[in-house]
């Protein structure tokens, strides 16, 4: 192989890296100005609160008597 050759091949891959580094530079450019969002559990303000405790009582108290009054889940014939 000829040492022109050599450089030629060389010169193109230094190109190619040098895009790979801009580009590299640009996502972390984009990434640093975005604005980070809020992160974590979403607060609930007092009527929600309410709205949710009140749904949950109904449910539980449903469950509560519902227990006594269903059947046991049928065993399959495999076990």
């Amino acid at each position: 192989m000829d040492t022109n050759e050599v450089l030629a091949e060389l010169r193109q891959e230094l190109a190619r890296v040098e895009a790979a580094i801009l580009a590299l530079q640009k996502v972390q450019e984009f990434e640093a100005s975005r604005p980070k969002g809020k992160r974590g559990r979403k607060s609930m303000g007092p009527e929600e609160r309410a709205a949710v405790s009140e749904r949950m009582k109904r449910y539980w108290c449903a469950r509560r008597d519902g227990a006594g009054k269903a059947e046991p889940a049928q065993q399959s014939a495999t076990a």
